[in-house]
């Protein structure tokens, strides 16, 4: 959440519009562009209007903002924009439009024309739904919704495990299972430094997809001037492109044609950023460490470097030129606290408290009003009859520290903060309290940090909770992977009624065929 008056442009915009606006974006040469969408999902342009980037219909500039008519109420889920510029944008229902400088067709509709407007693009992204647009200088990359698979998705579903693009390799036998279920990037526009991926630096009229990261689940993608980047569900960052400044992390100044994956000795990346306007990367472990590398401050970093960073917004505020915004911002107005923020401010508080929860020798200090409110096992804890109505302090012996003080944030702030290896406890107090939201959220966060080192294992609490929808995800997840799955010490711990019940639905599915 950021606060959009620290860019002098909107210094043009009284009070009444700036409070309107939920997200903004600033763009532009000189930072002198700017899209905005207000939170009744109207979509306004102001500024230079450089190669009709503002997509109102004219080359005129304006200091006015400008409604965009075609998007109004399309719920924008991404934006981004190039160095021409021109500018790429997703809306909630999966529909791409494009507008801007063209010189390269890096608009995606096979000219090389200037669009004026925002126009559907649809050449070869047909019946599938984008979900993320990042935009190069002068290339482009849009990624598409999990399900868009088409063929091989119907065949699974009656018991057959391939089609003849899924089993090429070893590999993609490994992955084939779920290849055609996930979704893929699309890339299009200028290649010369084979920042498209596609295995080559020939030039693309129309959006063409990565063969090159055929079989993973790709959750992210970002664009710097002329290099690419993908983030996986395993949390594996891939990048290729232009090298000159080290922006490919790979250790030297190579550019890549095709995705190769870096950072393989860190931890999962939970998040990746780039931007058009420089030669730079940068990406979030899980721990919250933020790393950058290639042209930073007149210096080339070929490896990733370990900043004191707190966001990868920070990367870019201290070395991008222009300050220009690297994505989508979220706005916050002011300092006021809503009910559910003041709620999580006084979780654990001991100057509000009136109960305190010992665990493991640790106290955790919570409210009773609040309990009862959210939670039916405390309503009913909490009455007369219950020696716990009396007491000043509660004693919990059948969860660790850190699982039962996830379950009583969870309570304050409706979100659950535990990494994905505690999470399983977690579901298990979930299942027994009967805290049905707690226990979705709970395989969510148990998903994210699936690995084929832990999947099995997973797979198994799955099936002991009930969680059906995240067995699914851990069977697929084994399934897709099982040459490796199999030789994990977790697989061959599991008792022997799970092991057959899982071999036996891995054969129904194919999985053993050749």
């Amino acid at each position: 959440m950021v606060d959009v008056t620290k860019w002098p442009l909107f210094s043009l915009l009284g009070d009444q519009v700036l409070s309107s606006i939920r997200q903004a974006c600033v763009f532009g040469t000189s930072a002198n562009e700017v899209i905005y969408i207000t939170k009744n999902d109207h979509v306004w342009a102001f500024g230079l209007n450089c190669s009709n980037c503002l997509g109102t219909g004219d080359s005129q500039s304006s200091i006015l903002p400008k409604k965009l008519d075609v998007l109004c109420g399309k719920k924008v889920v991404s934006l981004s924009y190039g160095s021409g510029p021109h500018v790429l944008l997703a809306s909630e229902d999966g529909e791409l439009f494009a507008w801007g400088h063209n010189s390269y067709s890096q608009l995606g509709n096979g000219t090389t024309n200037q669009g004026v407007a925002p126009v559907l693009v649809s050449a070869n992204l047909l019946n599938k739904r984008v979900t993320e647009v990042a935009c190069g200088s002068h290339h482009s990359l849009a990624l598409t919704d999990a399900g868009e698979g088409g063929g091989c998705y119907s065949s699974c579903n009656r018991g057959v495990s391939y089609c003849e693009p899924c089993l090429k390799s070893s590999r993609s036998v490994q992955r084939g299972y779920l290849s055609c279920l996930v979704g893929q990037v699309y890339g299009w526009g200028y290649n010369g430094n084979g920042q498209l991926g596609l295995g080559n630096n020939g030039n693309q009229l129309t959006p063409c997809r990565l063969v090159g990261l055929q079989g993973l689940r790709v959750l992210q993608i970002a664009s710097g001037y002329a290099h690419s980047l993908a983030l996986t569900d395993e949390g594996l960052l891939y990048a290729w492109g232009a090298n000159t400044y080290g922006q490919l992390g790979t250790g030297n100044k190579s550019n890549q044609l095709s995705p190769v994956q870096i950072l393989t000795e860190k931890e999962r990346i939970v998040e990746i950023a780039a931007c058009h306007s420089t030669h730079t990367s940068a990406a979030k472990t899980q721990s919250g460490q933020v790393y950058m590398w290639g042209q930073c401050r007149g210096q080339s970093i070929v490896l990733p470097f370990l900043t004191l960073f707190s966001c990868t917004d920070d990367v870019f505020a201290c070395f991008a030129t222009p300050s220009v915004t690297w994505r989508l911002l979220s706005l916050e107005h002011d300092d006021f606290l809503t009910v559910a923020q003041s709620l999580k401010k006084e979780f654990d508080s001991p100057d509000t408290a009136d109960l305190k929860f010992s665990v493991e020798g640790k106290y955790i200090h919570v409210h009773k009003a609040v309990l009862k409110i959210r939670c039916e096992h405390f309503r009913s804890m909490f009455q007369s009859h219950w020696n716990e109505d009396m007491k000043e302090v509660i004693e919990i012996n059948q969860f660790p520290y850190p699982v039962y003080r996830a379950f009583l944030q969870f309570l304050y702030t409706d979100n659950v903060d535990l990494p994905p290896e505690d999470a399983i406890g977690l579901l298990d107090l979930a299942t027994s309290y009967c805290e049905k939201r707690l226990k979705r959220l709970c395989q969510h966060t148990i998903k994210r940090g699936i690995t084929v080192e832990n999947a099995f294992s997973l797979l198994a609490a799955a099936v002991r909770y009930d969680a059906e929808d995240l067995e699914e995800f851990c069977f697929k997840f084994c399934v897709n992977r099982l040459t490796e799955v199999t030789q994990t010490a977790a697989f061959w711990q599991i008792e022997g009624n799970l092991l057959k019940q899982f071999i036996c639905r891995a054969s129904r599915c194919g999985a053993f065929k050749n």
